[in-house]
């Protein structure tokens, strides 16, 4: 059984910076992580092939942010910069062993608990 447990998050000003935390446990092949703001649909923000390192990024933000993942393959992070008040959301990491379409929610089956990011202007 996959379980995922995140943390960080906050508040920040415009321009400024945040980090993700999520540590899995279980057998994945994919992570990533998604934003859900209200009156909204849950959207992809960047995923990871664990194994090769392969990386792919919403268009939002692209140069902005970056995905990493630590030397044991079990702990993933989302450096956030230059936040803008649109990337006020729940954040959320995911898992799935096989995924049918990047960025996809989908094509995910497990799920942290989510973490509020709040960007003022």
């Amino acid at each position: 059984q996959v379980q995922l447990v995140e943390s960080g998050g906050g508040s920040v000003q415009a321009g400024g910076s945040l980090r993700l935390t999520c540590v899995v446990s279980g057998d994945v092949n994919f992570l990533a992580w998604f934003r859900q703001a209200p009156g909204k649909e849950r959207e992809g923000v960047a995923d990871m092939h664990i194994i090769t390192g392969d990386t792919t990024y919403a268009e939002s933000v692209k140069g902005r942010f970056t995905v990493s993942q630590n030397n044991a393959k079990n702990t993933l992070y989302l450096q956030m910069d230059n936040l803008k008040p649109e990337d006020t959301a729940m954040y959320y990491c995911a898992a799935a062993r096989e995924i049918l379409r990047y960025l996809d929610p989908s094509s995910y089956n497990a799920w942290s608990q989510g973490t509020q990011v709040t960007v003022s202007s």
